[in-house]
C-alpha cells in the first residue's frame, strides 16, 4: 500500500469515527430527534415491535418502523441515552461505505471506491445525519444497496479491462474479462425492501426510476433478464409486506394515512393540513436545490467549479470527457438528479430529502477527483482537504454544545436539574404539552398540565414542579396567586417549584 493510499484509508478512518463524539455529547434538540428517540424509547420499554408510538395512545403512521426497530434494540443493549439512539444511523453510514468499496472496486477500481467513500463520508449531509436519530440514514442504506448492486448486474459481462481514459483497473490486464456479479442481484431486492420498510413505497420510486431511464435510453432492456425478478420479487415481500399488513390489522387506517396522505398529498398539497404530527414543511417551488447545495458541501460546489472551470482549462475538461464517457454515466447521473426533481415541485420539503441521491453524485465525484488527480498530477494529499472542512466545523460545534447544551431547545438539564434536586420523587410538569426532549430525559414520567388543571393541583396542596414558557410567568403567577419564583432557567422555559400546603 502506497503513502497516499495509507493516508486516504486514514482520512475515511477519521470522517467514519468522528461522528462518534457529536453523539454521545450532544444532547437532543426539539423536534425530530427526541420525536424519533423517544418513539423508538416506547417500543423498547413496551415491548411492542409492530406498532411506533407517537404518545401514550397515538399510533405513529408518519414512518415504518426499521429505524425505531434499531434504535429501541440499540437502547435496550447501551441504555437509554443519545449515544445509543445515534449508533443504528452510524452503522447505515458504515454499511454504505462498504457497499461503495466492494461494489466500485469490482466497477471502476479500488482508487475510485475509495474516493466515493470519502465524498459521501465527507459531505455535509451524510456526515451530519450519521450522528442523528433519523430515519434518513436506512432509507439511504437500502437505496445505495439497490444502487450499486444494479450497477454490478449492469456490467456483467461487459466490462472491459479498462477504465474510461485508458487506466488499468488492476485486476486484468487481458482483453475483456467477466465479473460474476455474486449476490448482487439479490442485493438489489435487498435494498429495495431495506427502503420499503424504513421511509415506504417512495424507495421503490428512487432506485427504479433510474434503472429504467437508464435501460430505455441506452436501450440495455435486455439487462433487466439479469436480476432475478421472481426471486428478488418474493423476497422483498417476504420482508416487507408481513409488517404492512400487521400494522393495517393493528391500527386501522394505518394504509390510507401512510400511502395516500404522506405519499401524495404531503408533496402536491402545500396546505396539507392532514399531517397529524406536526406542521408541513411549506417551502418555496425550487428550494430543493439550495438545499442540494447545503447536503453536498463542499463537494457539490466543487464539483459545480470544476464545470465552470472546463469552459477555460482543457484537462479539466479532459476529466469531465472521462467522467462523461463512463459507461454508467445516464445511470449515476439519473439516480443523483431523481431526488431533487423529485422535489422541486414540492412544497412541503426537507434537506435530508436528499440524502439518497448523493450516493450516485458521489461516485461521479469520486471519478472526476480521480482523474483530477491524473491530469494536473496533484497529489491525494491535496485533494483531501476538502474532505476536512465538514469533519472540522462538527467537531468545533460539538465542543461548542457540550459546554453549552442550552443555547437550543433542549430539555436535558432542566430534566437532570429536578431529578437531582428531588428525593422524593415530585413529579414534573409541563404547561400545556412537553416538549419531546421533555418526555425522553424524563422516560415518559414527565406530563402537562392546563392552566385550569394547574388551580386544582394547588388547591389540592400537593407538591410539584412546575415548568413555564418564559413568555407566561406573569399569567400563572396569577393562576397560582403566588409569585414564580424560578429556581432554574433554560433557553424556553422557567422552572419553579410548588410545595405542598396541605
Amino acid at each position: 500500500m502506497s503513502g497516499s493510499s495509507k493516508t486516504a484509508w486514514g482520512a475515511l478512518a477519521a470522517l467514519l469515527l468522528l461522528p462518534l463524539i457529536s453523539m454521545a455529547v450532544i444532547p437532543f434538540y426539539d423536534t425530530s430527534e427526541p420525536r424519533y428517540a423517544e418513539t423508538a424509547r416506547m417500543m423498547a420499554q413496551s415491548g411492542d415491535w409492530i406498532t411506533p408510538w407517537f404518545s401514550p395512545g397515538v399510533p405513529f403512521w408518519g414512518k415504518p418502523p426499521l429505524s425505531f426497530w434499531a434504535q429501541a434494540l440499540s437502547m435496550k443493549a447501551f441504555g437509554f441515552t443519545e449515544f445509543a439512539g445515534r449508533l443504528p444511523s452510524w452503522i447505515c453510514l458504515l454499511l454504505t461505505t462498504i457497499i461503495f468499496l466492494t461494489g466500485l472496486k469490482s466497477l471502476r477500481g479500488p482508487r475510485v471506491a475509495l474516493w466515493t467513500a470519502i465524498v459521501y463520508s465527507s459531505c455535509a449531509l451524510p456526515y451530519i445525519s450519521s450522528g442523528a436519530v433519523l430515519t434518513d440514514p436506512f432509507l439511504a442504506l437500502g437505496t445505495t444497496l439497490s444502487l450499486v448492486s444494479f450497477a454490478v448486474v449492469a456490467q456483467h459481462g461487459s466490462h472491459s479491462s479498462t477504465q474510461p481514459g485508458g487506466e488499468p483497473n488492476g485486476q486484468c490486464t487481458g482483453a475483456k474479462h467477466k465479473h460474476k456479479p455474486g449476490w448482487w442481484p439479490y442485493g438489489f431486492f435487498l435494498g429495495l425492501a431495506v427502503g420499503l420498510l424504513a421511509k415506504g413505497p417512495l424507495a421503490i420510486v428512487l432506485s427504479g426510476a433510474p434503472v429504467l431511464l437508464w435501460l430505455v435510453l441506452n436501450r440495455k432492456t435486455a439487462t433487466a433478464a439479469s436480476l432475478p425478478w421472481g426471486k428478488g420479487v418474493l423476497l422483498v415481500a417476504a420482508l416487507s409486506a408481513p409488517w404492512y399488513i400487521l400494522a393495517e390489522i393493528k391500527t386501522p387506517g394505518f394504509l390510507d394515512y401512510f400511502i395516500v396522505g404522506e405519499h401524495f398529498r404531503r408533496f402536491l398539497d402545500p396546505g396539507w393540513a392532514g399531517d397529524l404530527y406536526g406542521s408541513a414543511h411549506r417551502r418555496v417551488y425550487g428550494t430543493i436545490w439550495i438545499y442540494w447545495l447545503q447536503a453536498s458541501f463542499p463537494w457539490g460546489a466543487l464539483v459545480l467549479a470544476a464545470m465552470c472551470g472546463a469552459l477555460r482549462s482543457s484537462r479539466l475538461r479532459m476529466s469531465l470527457r472521462v467522467v462523461g464517457e463512463d459507461p454508467l454515466f445516464s445511470y449515476w447521473l439519473a439516480s443523483a438528479l431523481i431526488t431533487p426533481l423529485f422535489f422541486t415541485f414540492s412544497a412541503n420539503i426537507l434537506w435530508t430529502y436528499l440524502l439518497p441521491s448523493l450516493a450516485a453524485f458521489s461516485v461521479l465525484a469520486g471519478i472526476l477527483i480521480e482523474q483530477v488527480g491524473r491530469q494536473f498530477s496533484i497529489s491525494m494529499e491535496k485533494l483531501l482537504a476538502s474532505a476536512i472542512v465538514v469533519p472540522v466545523v462538527g467537531l468545533v460545534l460539538s465542543i461548542y454544545f457540550w459546554t453549552n447544551p442550552d443555547v437550543r431547545n433542549t430539555e436535558r438539564t432542566l430534566v437532570r436539574y429536578v431529578h437531582q434536586d428531588s428525593a422524593l420523587n415530585i413529579p414534573l410538569f409541563y404547561l400545556s404539552t412537553p416538549p419531546f426532549s421533555a418526555q425522553f430525559y424524563s422516560a415518559g414520567r414527565v406530563k402537562g398540565i392546563e392552566p385550569d388543571e394547574l388551580r386544582q393541583a394547588v388547591d389540592c396542596g400537593m407538591s410539584f414542579y412546575l415548568a413555564i414558557p418564559k413568555d407566561q410567568q406573569k399569567a400563572i403567577a396569577q393562576i397560582t396567586d403566588k409569585p414564580a419564583i424560578p429556581i432554574f432557567a433554560n433557553k424556553r422555559y422557567f422552572l419553579v417549584k410548588m410545595p405542598a400546603t396541605g
